[in-house]
């Protein structure tokens, strides 16, 4: 049985129970196509970071399937952080510190399917673009590389996608001080 199905509402239901149990994904997002997994299991991590040969010391993004998933991890600290914010959901990833004092990657994606996804998983799931590190991401599937597609539990078809870049990066700190990590669609705003 093929593990590829297309990502509408009717496979949602297909893919939650997997992700729930520790599995990996492959879905369209409204940039590049991304590997995701549930936050709660490092195993699952540990499967992604193999597929991309990714290093060790390189962080995952978590994306969240609303502002409010992000603001109750208590990470928009700032007025800055709070109007970068407002560019979601789209192409935009915000590094942010959290109430608990951790360091989190945070995007809102403006997939509709993939916000319903998010939700239903508990708000949040560990993501990171389908490629091998160093190489481009992948925007179709027959991008993607075979081992990676043979990795995966599970991979949801959107087709071609139309943006085909990552989203731009930019770090705000609790005191409202703003560095472009990835240059993107979002500019620097001005600081507080």
């Amino acid at each position: 049985m093929s593990k590829i199905r297309p990502f509408s509402a009717a496979t949602l239901a297909e893919a939650l129970p997997i992700l729930m149990r520790g599995g990996v994904l492959i879905v369209p997002t409204d940039t590049v196509y991304g590997l995701v997994c549930h936050p709660d299991f490092p195993e699952a991590l540990a499967r992604i970071r193999q597929m991309k040969s990714r290093d060790q010391d390189k962080p995952f993004q978590l994306l969240a399937a609303s502002t409010e998933q992000v603001r109750r991890m208590g990470a928009l600290q700032s007025p800055l952080a709070e109007r970068y914010a407002a560019f979601w959901p789209g192409a935009l990833t915000l590094v942010l510190e959290t109430a608990e004092g951790t360091t989190e990657g945070f995007r809102v994606p403006a997939e509709a399917l993939l916000c319903d996804l998010l939700a239903r998983c508990g708000g949040y799931l560990r993501a990171t673009s389908v490629n091998v590190s160093g190489e481009p991401p992948a925007t179709s599937l027959e991008e993607v590389p075979k081992h990676i597609l043979e990795a995966v539990d599970l991979i949801l078809d959107g087709g071609k996608l139309p943006m085909g870049s990552a989203s731009s990066v930019i770090r705000v700190t609790p005191e409202g001080r703003a560095t472009q990590l990835r240059a993107g669609a979002v500019p620097l705003l001005p600081e507080d």
